[in-house]
């Protein structure tokens, strides 16, 4: 009898451990890269200057979460901003070069661009980076041109 008590209890506890394990060990598919399309430029002035603004969409912005984007006042602010987002996107230029930042947005649909004085051309290609600052991931996106 003391053998059979001591199969239930051993069953039961596998039986627990498996399903609490269950519960537990939802694992989430990675993100994909984001796949920055460019959708145009756009002239205006500006601080007394003449400005092209050159105008992108993340192609793929379904599969981002707006919680990545989420207000992340427990991470460091971006300048005065302590309610910065959670995630930051970054364009930078083909070798590198960081062209200008977003911290608050609050969605992966929000309209994301750059802007250089008038009369600078761009590099023929930009990407971006999404810097989760939460998990330290960066999602680094395609090369896409500048011109249509």
């Amino acid at each position: 009898m003391r053998s059979g008590k001591r199969i239930i209890f051993l069953s039961a506890t596998l039986l627990f451990t498996v399903m609490s394990g269950q519960c537990v060990t939802i694992a989430q598919a990675p993100l994909p890269n984001p796949v920055l399309a460019f959708r145009g430029v756009e002239f205006y002035e500006s601080g007394g200057k003449s400005w092209t603004r050159y105008r992108y969409a993340i192609e793929n912005a379904k599969d981002y979460p707006d919680e990545l984007f989420a207000a992340a006042p427990s991470l460091p602010p971006c300048g005065n901003n302590t309610k910065a987002a959670r995630t930051w996107v970054d364009f930078y230029d083909q070798r590198g070069k960081r062209l200008y930042g977003f911290c608050a947005l609050s969605s992966s649909k929000d309209a994301i661009w750059f802007a250089l004085e008038k009369d600078i051309l761009p590099s023929s290609y930009v990407y971006i980076e999404l810097k989760d600052r939460q998990t330290n991931t960066i999602y680094k996106s395609n090369l896409a041109e500048t011109t249509q």
